[in-house]
């Protein structure tokens, strides 16, 4: 194999008393392989080769990232999360384990009494990833908070209507914690 050659993983790419295992490679009983798809690039003064990816793997939430998701179901204290975006990374889904929490004390600055005034079932939140160990999430800033909701009486999607959310349909008033873009279809 020369430089720039493409491989997929498993192809050999060289031995290692050419070359040092660089990033995209590994060694196994003196050859080295190809780990991901890419083109082989060699590093001459460092005596190493490497796999230029080709391909870019999907985006992984850590910590500090703003991600978007769909409220999946609200259990006392805790709103279920199933993530589908990180900002950023729009045109990607997301790599991994996708279901996330918002723990009551994450919502907002102020204190919570009930969980279910701040989600509703199948919302569209907008949240910051606080620990990606158990993929907590926050959504006490401003701009963080529901993007999308629904009525729960009709499922109709609820209009911002003098600082309140409003049904067309049924005229039934509900409160979230909303983000400061609800409603503006941005992220």
């Amino acid at each position: 194999m020369t430089e720039n050659d493409f491989v997929v993983p498993g192809d050999l790419v060289g031995t290692s008393e050419e070359y040092l295992p660089g990033s995209g490679t590994y060694e196994e009983n003196g050859n080295i392989y190809a780990d991901i798809t890419g083109k082989i690039a060699i590093n001459k003064k460092e005596r190493a080769v490497y796999i230029e990816p080709a391909v870019h793997a999907p985006p992984v939430p850590r910590e500090g990232d703003i991600v978007i998701g769909r409220v999946t179901d609200i259990k006392g204290s805790v709103a279920l999360v199933e993530l589908s975006r990180i900002k950023g990374h729009l045109d990607r889904e997301i790599a991994g384990n996708t279901s996330a929490a918002i723990h009551i004390s994450n919502v907002k600055d102020s204190y919570v009494q009930d969980l279910a005034q701040e989600f509703g079932y199948q919302d569209i939140v907008k949240a910051r990833v606080i620990d990606t160990k158990n993929m907590r999430l926050s959504t006490v800033d401003k701009s963080l908070g529901v993007l999308t909701s629904m009525c729960s009486r009709c499922r109709v999607p609820l209009k911002f209507d003098n600082g309140k959310l409003k049904c067309p349909h049924c005229e039934r008033r509900e409160t979230r914690k909303l983000s400061s873009d609800y409603g503006k279809g941005i992220i």
